[in-house]
């Protein structure tokens, strides 16, 4: 590929950087493909850079000097002839090595170039204080710097603060987590080139950069070595084993250099002897001679520029199917904000707002909404299961004699019989047990409604950007609900009632009498123990009134219809006197015997049998009927009159205003959200000038 190709591509994503720096830390969803600097601290990252750029620009000093990684981008501008006045004049201190082909612009000072390499350092540090102080703290937030040169090849790297292990001086204790976590941020992405940084004089499978890049490069192949301090070691001993892949290899393998030493950085040796110097060690050098071609400095901006070149050919296509993913998910959120400039009309809005939610809220209860949900019940299917589940297993499960024992039924039936006997108890038992489950059937469904209040008032997006109008709209909404519950409330009260106030003994599902009384003749008798032959001699009782069916018993008489509830106190005044008996008035409390007697028993079980017959079929009709009539006071009612309620409560000018006061979290979101829709519509024009250049190669 053509230099002047790679140097357009190059520049184009540094424009799509720059657009991104500019709106914050959102860039980072687009990935743009950048080389990254990694190494330890003195392991002479500075150095590189500056030997790449060709001129002193970075801070230096003891301790964490880079405290916030330094986006470097490099464009090569060729030499122009020199102007009057082109360069301010150099004052005391300046960088006496000032020109006007050279000069330094950064992101956060539009339009102003320092052609002092001074400056520049100067400005790094000033900025990074302003963010991060003076205590040597660290921040993620780049600074942007564009170097133009007619010595560079266009490239951009970014610098990042130097890994630490021990805190010195102010440094937070956790100062060794805050930088790996900071890097890791950036090589993690597979858009970035990682340039591993390591003292050539030290041992390789000890190089924090080295290790670092492979936990997020595991195979080597978006990683490139850097072996500085070559001069510095051990005589006798080389880098050839590293750069021919046999200790720690790398797919796009290592390049060594030769730095400035401290004592070059302190009598400012300019970087162009330092190159010079660097070249004349690998040619002379026995070890690297054969090679000297494919070691130093420029070789390694230029395996560089070639490596970023073919990363963003590679990565190109991504680029632009994620800025136009971007594009139209900010692009629907300004929307759901109101646009750049927010809504006009207010009264639009809120007609909107009401049309909408009262658009969704029948869609939910009718069941007709597109984000069904796979794992639970919702909307309009909760009512149906509090319907067809919760009260019809409810009413199902009601025992009439879950708390009543047979003698209590006896003497119900006596006292319900007055004078005469009767076939049935009282029937409030019919009001009160069905009562509480229809009524709980009305609040379960009324706190499904209330549910999905809740869900519309978080899906409708306007909620968001007005506080207020969602207030009032869950106000005038509950309250509505509530309103409705009366009438809803009152008809199942009055079907329960129905029920109570008259047994309909016809109908044609209920058990008739003479079958109650023979299916429950039947089962006692089949309980009963077989009756034993009367012995030879003995006269049973029919045999002594000429079979006539009359109740007589040689010595023992069967107890009258009361005869139960007193035949304890009339046996002992029997014991106590002979002979007739004289009529008594009743004892003030009379109770009955424990034990049923075996008519009482007959009597008991065919009332129990007919009571459950007739609730069997008021249980079939509270279950039809029930959620029939909430469904139509309640639910239904509030489909086809809630926006009606709503139009009045709220459609009205003296209280627009105050409903469509803008949460601020909604302004400073959209004015984020406007800023990034600018960013990518610019990114956007950038990028198919890409795809010209390198269908042009």
């Amino acid at each position: 590929m053509a230099d002047g190709f790679g140097a357009e591509i190059v520049a184009t994503i540094n424009k799509l950087q720059d657009v991104f720096s500019a709106v914050g830390s959102s860039a980072a969803q687009i990935d743009l493909p950048q080389i990254c600097v990694l190494g330890s601290q003195s392991s002479g990252k500075s150095s590189v850079l500056e030997n790449i750029v060709g001129r002193d620009f970075l801070p230096r000093g003891s301790g964490i000097v880079t405290r916030r990684p330094l986006v470097l981008q490099l464009i090569h501008r060729p030499a122009t002839a020199p102007t009057p006045n082109g360069v301010p004049a150099a004052g005391p201190g300046a960088d006496p090595r000032m020109n006007e082909n050279e000069w330094g612009e950064f992101l956060h000072l539009p339009n102003e170039k320092f052609y002092d390499f001074n400056k520049i350092r100067a400005e790094i540090v000033r900025d990074t204080e302003a963010k991060t102080g003076r205590n040597a703290g660290i921040s993620p937030q780049p600074i942007n710097l564009r170097i133009f040169s007619p010595n560079v090849l266009t490239l951009t790297l970014v610098d990042l603060p130097g890994l630490t292990k021990v805190p010195v001086g102010d440094q937070p204790k956790d100062i060794e987590k805050q930088i790996r976590d900071m890097l890791f941020k950036y090589i993690s992405k597979p858009a970035c080139i990682v340039l591993a940084v390591t003292p050539a004089n030290t041992d390789l499978a000890n190089s924090d950069g080295l290790k670092m890049a492979r936990e997020v490069d595991p195979e080597g192949t978006r990683t490139i070595g850097v072996l500085t301090k070559v001069d510095l070691m051990d005589a006798g001993t080389d880098v050839v084993d590293i750069l021919a892949g046999r200790v720690i290899p790398l797919r796009l393998g290592y390049v060594p250099v030769v730095n400035r030493g401290q004592r070059d950085i302190d009598t400012s040796k300019p970087i162009q002897q330092a190159l010079e110097a660097e070249r004349q060690f690998f040619e002379s050098h026995p070890a690297y001679q054969g090679k000297a071609q494919y070691c130093g400095t420029p070789f390694l901006a230029r395996k560089l520029n070639m490596i970023l070149m073919h990363h963003i050919r590679a990565t190109l296509p991504d680029i632009k199917a994620r800025i136009t993913a971007q594009l139209q998910k900010y692009n629907a959120e300004l929307q759901s904000l109101g646009g750049p400039l927010g809504d006009g009309n207010s009264s639009s809005i809120v007609l909107n707002i009401i049309t909408e939610f009262t658009n969704e809220f029948r869609t939910v209860i009718d069941g007709n909404t597109n984000d069904l949900s796979l794992n639970e019940l919702s909307g309009g299917a909760r009512i149906s299961f509090v319907f067809h589940e919760l009260f019809n297993n409810g009413v199902k499960s009601i025992d009439p004699f879950d708390q009543v024992k047979d003698g209590d039924i006896r003497t119900i039936l006596y006292n319900s019989s007055g004078s005469t006997p009767a076939l049935f108890v009282g029937t409030a038992a019919f009001e009160v047990i069905t009562r509480g489950p229809s009524l709980k059937c009305c609040q379960l469904v009324y706190d499904e409604l209330i549910r999905i209040l809740g869900q519309l008032l978080t899906k409708v997006q306007a909620f968001r950007r007005y506080p207020a109008l969602r207030e009032r709209f869950n106000s005038v909404v509950v309250n509505f609900f509530k309103t409705a519950m009366a009438p809803t409330t009152k008809l199942v009260s009055d079907m329960v009632a129905m029920q109570a106030c008259y047994v309909n003994t016809t109908h044609p599902d209920f058990l008739n009498g003479h079958k109650a009384m023979a299916l429950v003749t039947d089962r006692l008798n089949a309980n009963k123990p077989a009756t034993p032959e009367p012995k030879p001699g003995k006269v049973t009782a029919a045999q002594l009134n000429n079979n006539k069916d009359l109740e007589v018993d040689l010595k023992k008489e069967e107890p009258s219809f009361f005869g139960s509830f007193f035949s304890s106190a009339k046996g002992q005044q029997q014991k106590a006197k002979k002979g007739p008996q004289p009529m008594e008035a009743p004892p003030p409390v009379i109770r009955p015997q424990a034990a049923l007697s075996e008519r009482e028993t007959l009597e008991t079980e065919v009332i129990k049998l007919l009571i459950h017959s007739y609730f069997n079929i008021v249980k079939r009709e509270m279950i039809d009927m029930v959620p029939k009539a909430i469904t139509l006071t309640l639910v239904n009612h509030s489909k086809e009159n809630l926006q009606r309620e709503l139009l009045q409560e709220l459609y009205k000018p003296d209280v627009l205003e105050d409903l469509l006061k803008e949460s601020e979290l909604v302004v400073a979101r959209r004015k984020e959200v406007v800023g990034m829709v600018q960013a990518l519509n610019k990114a956007e024009e950038y990028v198919p000038s890409v795809f010209l250049i390198v269908a042009g190669v």
